[in-house]
């Protein structure tokens, strides 16, 4: 098993240094192609990576990584509606957003790595802690059903008003840079600001994906495999979508039923095991509906605005 662990963190690190050292070496603007060819190739080594754990590890294994692969990529979507109103509401210039996500993105590896190892501990010590787990899952669910137009309000930030108050700023960006030296003095430029409030908004949101993965498997080397890498097509998946992901109005619904499954899921745990397999037929029904129900919506919508009568 330890060899397993070398080999996926030897191919992540490989993934990651021609990533930002080869394709994205100069900063430039994403294009909706490049980040759907980048897309594709994410999607492409989870499911070679899934074909390998079914073959050396079993099917139940290999179900167990797809469905948990599916959760937190899906769930991914709700990050990248707070992504687009970060950017936005800090101006970020589009060819420096993918160096932005790059760096939150790896430290939120290390983050997640930690959130995982630590559930992991909990859950062998304390199995009752699954119901917890269960109850704070389906009380997400509500809540996102609850809070489909919340805002982020960033003029009253902690996060920033800490930074504010501790690190010296500029006022401007200074290219790609997260630092610079002023008149002597080391200050952080806004696009650090940005990275931090990208890495706090993931840990947050971190905080309902992993526990719902743990409603599908125990398994370390499971849990933290699938979540890398559904972090890892976050970035292509963000340039991909973030134009259009407004359009998906019914999304929110769809995960807010993925996640109260998982925690119902959690909370029966000790009456009655869901299946895998049905688990991943009711979180990819209840994508399905949402994104079909949203695109229904957003045709009706165009054809009154194009004949009111």
């Amino acid at each position: 098993m330890l060899s397993f662990w070398i080999i996926f963190h030897l191919l992540i690190f490989v993934f990651l240094a021609l990533d930002l050292g080869v394709f994205n070496r100069k900063a430039h603007t994403i294009s909706v192609k490049e980040a759907g060819i980048t897309s594709l190739i994410w999607i492409s080594l989870a499911l070679l990576f899934n074909g390998g754990i079914f073959y050396f590890m079993g099917q139940q294994k290999g179900l167990e990584f797809l469905t948990g692969y599916l959760i937190e990529y899906s769930l991914s979507v709700d990050n990248i509606f707070v992504f687009v109103l970060i950017f936005s509401a800090f101006a970020v210039p589009s060819q420096y957003q993918h160096r932005v996500l790059f760096w939150g993105i790896l430290t939120a590896l290390i983050l997640r790595g930690s959130l995982i190892g630590l559930g992991a501990v909990l859950i062998s010590e304390f199995q009752w802690i699954l119901l917890i787990f269960g109850a704070f899952l389906v009380f997400a669910g509500i809540r996102m059903l609850r809070n489909d137009d919340e805002e982020i309000d960033l003029e009253n930030n902690r996060v920033l008003k800490l930074i504010r108050r501790f690190v010296p700023l500029t006022d401007k960006y200074h290219g790609q840079k997260f630092f610079i030296k002023e008149l002597g003095k080391r200050m952080a430029t806004p696009l650090f600001m940005v990275l931090l409030l990208v890495e706090v908004t993931d840990v947050m949101f971190a905080l309902d994906s992993i526990p719902a993965i743990f409603a599908i498997t125990q398994d370390p080397f499971i849990v933290y495999t699938s979540n890398v890498f559904a972090i890892l097509g976050l970035r292509s998946l963000y340039f991909l979508l973030a134009g259009i992901i407004g359009q998906f109005v019914f999304l929110r619904y769809g995960l807010a039923v993925v996640l109260s499954f998982v925690g119902l899921k959690l909370l029966l745990v000790e009456i009655y095991h869901i299946p895998t397999l049905l688990s991943l037929a009711v979180i990819v029904l209840s994508l399905s509906v949402s994104i079909l129900a949203s695109m229904i919506y957003n045709r009706r919508q165009k054809q009154l605005e194009q004949d009111p009568q």
